[in-house]
């Protein structure tokens, strides 16, 4: 599993989150510490917004915690929205294009979880991707194919309803072809105005979920950042939050 991070509220420092705090999401790329496995080395990225409507993006397939320049960038980007993960591959390459967030025009998009047995469904899952999104496909993730066809199926206008419409197909195809393992889906995605975080399972495990309203802004993450757990709140199994910047988060449920 990975771990992640997304804020938005008033433009801060990547480093703030990123690097500085003492859990920060570069020391759980090495110490993780509410994960399946405790290193998370196989790759990171970040993605931010500025004063363009589509974000900007850095990807690579180094482990965090060894790339200078994701140091360096953290230390002189500021943004009011940006995204930050680091990736345990589960079954796909260790590859730039299979890292994360994924971006498809002003939209960014993190997953932390799997479809059970992705091998086989793959195929169909890929195939329900519509024609003119599929070229987008850069790499081979569960992850990727998820966001795409989410987008296909009206995510600008319905963003909540066009994933649930996706998770449910797939599972239905899970059903279908007797797949037992889980469909995990801890994610959060953001169109550059409003950020959706969601905490799902089939199994009703998700991975873990956090968020806090600093006095900056709205951050949230895979586990907490520093060592005020007291202040972090845990998403729900089956809920979610949705955002604007500046903004207070309104909950919702995702089923």
């Amino acid at each position: 599993m990975c771990r992640f991070l997304a804020y938005c509220g008033e433009p801060v420092l990547l480093e703030s989150l990123v690097s500085t705090p003492c859990h920060s999401l570069i020391e759980q790329s090495m110490h993780a510490s509410e994960a399946k496995t405790e290193t998370n080395g196989d790759g990171f990225g970040v993605g931010w917004y500025s004063e363009r409507s589509e974000p900007g993006r850095y990807c690579e397939v180094r482990p965090a915690w060894s790339d200078e320049n994701l140091q360096s960038i953290c230390s002189h980007v500021r943004s009011h929205l940006f995204f930050a993960h680091v990736r345990a591959a589960t079954g796909t390459a260790v590859s730039r294009a299979n890292c994360h967030p994924f971006k498809a025009g002003r939209f960014l998009f993190m997953h932390n979880g799997q479809v059970g047995d992705w091998c086989h469904l793959r195929r169909r899952v890929e195939a329900m991707i519509p024609d003119h999104l599929y070229a987008s496909r850069t790499g081979t993730t569960d992850s990727e194919a998820i966001f795409l066809t989410a987008l296909g199926r009206g995510l600008e206008e319905d963003s909540v309803g066009a994933f649930q419409s996706v998770l449910h197909d797939i599972r239905d195809e899970m059903t279908a072809s007797g797949i037992r393992s889980p469909l995990r889906f801890t994610a959060t995605w953001t169109d550059g105005e409003r950020v959706w975080a969601v905490r799902w399972a089939s199994d009703n495990k998700p991975p873990s979920l956090y968020w806090r309203n600093s006095d900056n802004g709205l951050i949230v993450v895979s586990e907490p950042v520093d060592a005020q757990r007291d202040s972090w709140r845990l998403v729900p199994n089956g809920g979610g939050l949705v955002a604007r910047v500046g903004g207070a988060p309104e909950a919702f449920t995702f089923h």
